[in-house]
């Protein structure tokens, strides 16, 4: 599976290590007759990136910048080379490449000369096409060819193909405009009077010709200060209508959104129904476009952070808009057809009277400069009569496209999803010259097939089909193939996906192993179900840091899906020891701490090693602390245990600032952690609210059953903290950032039926929420000071650490806690098999940010994991905030 709505299923993969190893796969598939697919490692969203006969993974090594020309402004490239690698190497050239997709941080070059893809900025540097000198390509069978301009290394017969059809060639292609990507768009490049380009002709071939094995690429300078220019129209329709205006004054993107796919956050853009992204030179070029636009409101960005923040609502929008406003999902297929501008608002207003003549959803978006218009529909792909409607809406679509002179696709290329259908486009004559063009290249037509020329019907190899009707198969079938969990760079706000970023594998990407439960589903290339070796394998190094679930477009939860597949791979069977001890450490701290026999246990595990554990993690295991916080609480004078309808605050009372705060006693907190607990009971009357404790039984939020996939142990444990706890009278504290995010998820997950689940989890707080929400007035100790440290990955992707941030800003805590993931995530740094993988994960971000803070930082990590790593490999200790402001106090 690619990023598209088919699955075929390959002979094999290979991922080749250079040239040569390209062409003895492609000589091998040659003598056996076995077809070919190319494949980078982004988005192929129309399915040319599938096949059944040897996928090319071109990504593993063939990824290299072979080198950089700022003089001539033109670099070489390997295939699998990712485009921002690119863009951050010639940026200090003050230099950049100009085509980029939203998914620029995972697409390849290869991928992007296979779709000819453009992107935000085509506006003002055009197409990969135009943006391509020289290729290198091998063909099926082996033979290599180097092309640029001219006829040189082209193979034989072109040039008399090209010579045979000139009036074809000059008057049978539609007329040109800048996204004419569909079929072999480029073919025209060929005529005498264009140059004889015969690399530009190539681009957008999809993979039927040959593999690109290198590419001379064109640079061009980059913008120093650009700056954002928004605009607000009444509608969608208005503001295409508006983008073909503004290209004379020269912007470098002109990108439209509605309402429908932006959503709440419309509050950041000016007033409006639909918006206008245009990205101009400077804010002088900025001014004067406002100044001529007709727009209902307007502004200008000019800091960087705040256009990064707007322009990733756009980038996302790939995955965003596969979500309807139901929570149904929407899909691929005719997400990038293109008309020429000014015919955009006429051909947006049809479309959407198409759609709701065949009762589909969508929400266009794209690139409105250029009339490419974005979109996923909320087709039935499962059903006969659905996909019966597919079928036919597409075949409309594409008169409504061609009646419009546009292109069927305008830069995603048309893989199955479109290649039958562009006789519509082309008409006979044109469709056999493509397939002439094809057969000079490929005479043996093992490159690709089924794509472009001779295409496979657009409603066959459709991949749900395989998947029984269960609602987990839903949930898997909502991973869209957009990648972005194959994002390598380490900094910014991703935590997706960390495993992946250290093994390079497609199988531990959130992508793969989402594809990898795909098929164990089917049943038919992994036949023994939950019991799967294979699929427990790529499962193990997730480290369930659920960074998917914020940081994936559609919000893939592989942590949710490892936990579900964890409780029946294991059902029935003797677990790992893991499992049992770490998976339940809250029963065996319970039960030590009733023995009172912290003490004897520390001296023993610094003896002997807990099985089951990793041998490089179990000599070091955290001490247990002697006295539990419940029993130091239980010692307080008016302490007191009543939670709940019980509080002697009342629940009106305790919803209110300076009301009473119940404090969870997390297992973390209790055991292993109290001074965090004794910390923050101090803060939290400091700022005026009375502090209640549940002592009255065990409250566990179950979060080590469930990352061990024990799910009815969970669901025990679950219920019984509901009777025990009974109703929350006020905000439920807690510490402990994947204990609250457990609560806030997981439980409501777990127990859908019991409303008490919901209600516990709506009182969920924080210790910064708590502060912010319940004691808006107080003023935190100024602490004045450096931090560094940890955000906790499951606060990044269930509670959001903004009132944090706050937090530390008001307390004078300056500086950033590092991003990703610190690596031991629970219990996954403690089983075989995970040290080297935790340790890469700890290196990407945390250790370097220890290392080079100031001696008088202050360490700040409010996870229990984190500390224990940043204490084990960093050597220094690491405090939650609660004991921070404590401190201060």
């Amino acid at each position: 599976m690619d990023a598209s709505n088919y699955r075929r299923v390959p002979v094999g993969v290979v991922a080749p290590r250079d040239a040569d190893d390209v062409a003895a796969a492609l000589t091998v598939c040659a003598e056996a007759g076995v077809p070919v697919v190319p494949r980078g490692g982004g988005t192929s969203i129309a399915g040319q990136a599938t096949g059944v006969g040897v996928v090319l993974d071109l990504t593993r090594h063939m990824n290299t910048l072979v080198s950089v020309d700022p003089e001539a402004r033109t670099a070489v490239v390997g295939p699998g080379l990712v485009l921002d690698r690119l863009r951050d190497a010639v940026r200090p050239y003050g230099l950049t490449f100009g085509p980029d997709p939203s998914t620029h941080s995972r697409c390849t070059l290869g991928g992007m000369i296979g779709n000819n893809a453009c992107g935000a900025h085509s506006v003002a540097w055009g197409t990969t096409a135009d943006n391509v000198t020289e290729l290198a390509v091998t063909t099926y069978g082996g033979t290599a060819h180097r092309i640029g301009t001219g006829w040189a290394g082209a193979p034989d017969g072109l040039r008399d193909l090209v010579t045979g059809h000139l009036g074809p060639l000059r008057t049978g292609m539609p007329p040109g405009f800048s996204r004419r990507i569909s079929g072999y768009g480029g073919l025209d490049a060929l005529l005498p009077e264009h140059g004889v380009q015969v690399a530009r002709a190539f681009c957008g071939s999809e993979g039927t010709l040959g593999v690109v094995t290198e590419a001379v690429v064109r640079l061009v300078e980059a913008p120093r200060a650009p700056v954002l220019a928004v605009l607000g129209h009444t509608d969608e329709s208005a503001a295409a209508e508006a983008a073909a205006g503004l290209l004379p004054y020269g912007p470098l993107t002109v990108e439209g959104m509605a309402q429908d796919l932006v959503g709440d956050t419309a509050a950041l853009l000016p007033r409006g129904g639909a918006w206008l992204f245009v990205e101009m030179p400077d804010e002088g070029a900025a001014r004067a476009l406002l100044r001529a636009a007709d727009a209902v409101d307007s502004t200008v960005v000019t800091d960087p952070a705040a256009q990064r923040a707007l322009w990733r609502i756009r980038e996302d929008a790939a995955g965003t808009a596969t979500r309807m406003p139901d929570g149904s999902m929407a899909w691929p297929g005719w997400e990038d057809c293109a008309v020429p501008p000014a015919r955009l608002g006429a051909y947006l207003r049809e479309f959407r009277a198409l759609l709701a003549a065949h009762g589909l959803r969508g929400s266009p978006y794209g690139h409105f400069g250029e009339g490419c218009v974005h979109v996923r529909i909320d087709f039935d792909l499962v059903s006969a009569p659905g996909i019966a409607r597919f079928r036919t809406f597409s075949e409309e679509l594409a008169d409504l496209v061609v009646a419009h002179g546009g292109s069927l696709s305008g830069e995603h290329g048309d893989g199955q999803a479109r290649a039958e259908l562009l006789p519509k486009m082309y008409g006979p004559d044109m469709i056999r010259l493509f397939g002439a063009y094809k057969d000079v290249w490929d005479p043996a037509g093992g490159m690709n097939p089924g794509t472009l020329v001779r295409p496979a019907r657009l409603d066959e190899n459709l991949r749900f089909a395989v998947l029984p009707a269960t609602p987990f198969a839903g949930e898997v079938a909502r991973c869209v193939g957009v990648a972005k969990c194959r994002t390598t760079d380490p900094g910014g706000a991703s935590v997706m996906c960390p495993s992946y970023r250290v093994t390079g594998e497609e199988r531990h990407s959130t992508r793969g192993r989402a594809r990898l439960l795909h098929e164990m589903l089917a049943g038919e290339i992994i036949t023994d179900g939950w019991r799967s070796a294979e699929v427990a394998e790529a499962l193990d190094l997730c480290l369930a840091c659920k960074g998917c679930r914020s940081d994936c477009p559609v919000g893939v939860d592989m942590a949710a899906y490892k936990a579900e597949f964890l409780h029946h791979h294991w059902a029935g069977r003797i677990r790992p020891p893991s499992h049992y001890t770490l998976g339940g450490l809250p029963g065996w701290l319970g039960l030590i701490a009733r023995l009172r026999a912290a003490g004897a246990v520390n001296a023993l595990a610094r003896r002997v090693p807990v099985p089951g554990l990793d041998r490089e993690r179990g000599g070091r295991l955290p001490e247990l602390a002697r006295e539990p916080f419940t029993r130091w609480w239980g010692r307080q004078p008016g302490s007191t245990g009543r939670p709940g309808a019980e509080a002697a605050s009342g629940a009106e009372g305790a919803s209110e600032p300076g009301g009473a705060v119940i404090l969870w006693p997390d297992t973390f907190t209790q055991y292993l952690n109290p001074a965090a607990g004794r910390a923050a009971t101090q803060v939290l009357r400091a700022a005026g609210l009375s502090v209640e404790v549940p002592t009255a039984g065990r409250v566990c939020c179950a979060l080590t059953y469930v990352s061990t996939g024990r799910l009815d142990r969970a669901r025990t444990v679950l219920r019984r903290t509901l009777d025990t706890l009974g109703e929350p009278a006020g905000p439920v504290v807690v510490l402990e950032p994947s204990c609250a995010a457990a609560l806030r998820a997981d439980l409501p997950a777990l127990l859908p039926d019991d409303p008490r689940a919901a209600r516990l989890a709506g009182a969920v707080r924080t210790f910064a929420e708590t502060l912010e929400e319940y004691a808006p007035a107080w003023r935190p100790p100024r602490l004045d000071r450096e931090v560094v440290g940890q955000t906790h990955c499951h606060q990044h992707a269930v509670l959001g650490d903004g009132p944090d941030r706050r937090l530390r800003e008001r307390a004078g805590l300056t500086g950033e806690l590092s991003g990703g993931c610190c690596g031991l995530a629970g219990n996954f740094g403690f089983e075989p098999g995970h040290h080297e993988v935790s340790v890469a994960c700890a290196e990407e971000q945390l250790l370097p940010s220890l290392r080079a803070a100031p001696r008088d930082a202050v360490i700040q990590a409010d996870g229990f994991s984190c500390r224990t790593q940043i204490a084990q490999l960093g050597g220094v200790r690491a405090r939650h905030l609660a004991e921070l402001l404590a401190e201060g106090l």
